[in-house]
């Protein structure tokens, strides 16, 4: 599928003035400085299941892009899976009254004496860009991956975990949509004609 062969070339720069923090489908790519591969192995079965093939670090990075919708109800979070040495993903972005308030203000809280409070109202996240989402996700991951080196002996890497961007798409409409999604299903069984293969 030709489209297939676009996402995973493709080298995606932001859009100018896009706000990235609105409401949308973003498909990622985040891959581990120099294609280490750091997450486990893509099992030789023929299926290409690559949950049974992560490794600790894997489960637990695998654990923090779930947890990414967890501590903000206003992501949700599509089709993604982990390979050895990144992370395809698409996220959605809901702004909503269901959701964390979005544009609230810095004196959106009044204190009990009637005066309005600075900063965030407590209990409530300020609204994530697409970046803000990314860099959290990098943030946690690294900062477990350091730990491991430090007390699991696990491998060590040279000054960066991840690549400092990342790849992204928008996601426009149904037809892209489900083409990604497949995508993202079907790269374990094309592991070896990934570019990221190594």
């Amino acid at each position: 599928m030709r489209y297939n062969q676009d996402v995973n070339q493709r080298r995606s720069i932001r859009l100018k003035g896009y706000d990235y923090s609105q409401e949308g489908l973003y498909f990622i790519t985040i891959c581990t400085q120099n294609k280490l591969c750091l997450f486990g192995e893509i099992e030789s079965d023929g299926r290409g299941t690559m949950h049974r093939a992560l490794n600790k670090y894997g489960i637990i990075a695998k654990e923090e892009w779930i947890k990414t919708s967890k501590i903000r109800t206003n992501i949700y979070l599509h089709q993604f899976v982990m390979m050895p040495n990144h992370i395809h993903g698409i996220i959605e972005i809901i702004n909503d009254n269901k959701s964390v308030p979005v544009g609230a203000g810095p004196c959106a809280c009044p204190n009990i004496d009637g005066q309005q409070k600075t900063g965030q109202p407590h209990g409530v996240a300020p609204t994530m860009s697409l970046s803000d989402i990314v860099h959290r996700f990098k943030t946690m991951t690294t900062n477990e991956y350091i730990q491991g080196v430090k007390n699991n002996n696990w491998p060590g890497f040279n000054k960066k975990f991840w690549q400092r961007n990342y790849y992204e798409h928008i996601i426009r409409n149904e037809k892209s949509y489900l083409e990604i999604s497949e995508y993202i299903i079907n790269n374990p069984l094309n592991w070896q004609g990934d570019k990221y293969y190594v």
